[in-house]
């Protein structure tokens, strides 16, 4: 019963839409910042290292390199605070968390890019078997 109630009072608060990426993605958060009674929008760019929880608990770590130093901020998913969530890049990646980037520095950074398929309802091309031309026939007179 309880947690029937709990699951109703969470789905009020959860955004209908959460654009779907994974850990390695490189993402643009677009953050909601008050200033006095202004709102404006400011952009975190950096690589998802990691996901947890579920529900209106679900988190996400994204970290980037500033001046040379790293910067990771977690973001609540279902948070009022967060404008949009853009996958700029997908990557090959094998584990759950990337916390072995930390340690790494430069290039080594880099993960390998995935290739994304997209839906498209063009026909695929047509393979030819292997039509080899024949020889002309010499002809001996």
């Amino acid at each position: 019963m309880s947690q029937e109630l709990m699951s109703l009072v969470e789905k009020a608060s959860m955004k209908e839409e959460v654009p779907k990426f994974e850990i390695g993605d490189t993402v643009d958060v677009h953050c909601r910042i008050l200033e006095g009674e202004k709102e404006r929008i400011q952009v975190f760019t950096g690589v998802v290292i990691g996901r947890s929880g579920s529900g209106t608990r679900e988190m996400f770590t994204v970290r980037r390199i500033v001046q040379g130093e790293g910067v990771e901020r977690k973001f609540p998913l279902h948070s009022p605070r967060i404008a949009k969530i853009e996958v700029k890049r997908s990557a090959v990646v094998r584990r759950a968390k990337l916390y072995f980037l930390r340690d790494r520095v430069g290039k080594a950074v880099r993960l390998k890019e995935r290739r994304v398929e997209r839906d498209t309802e063009a026909k695929p091309k047509a393979r030819r078997k292997g039509r080899r031309k024949k020889k002309k026939q010499q002809t001996t007179e």
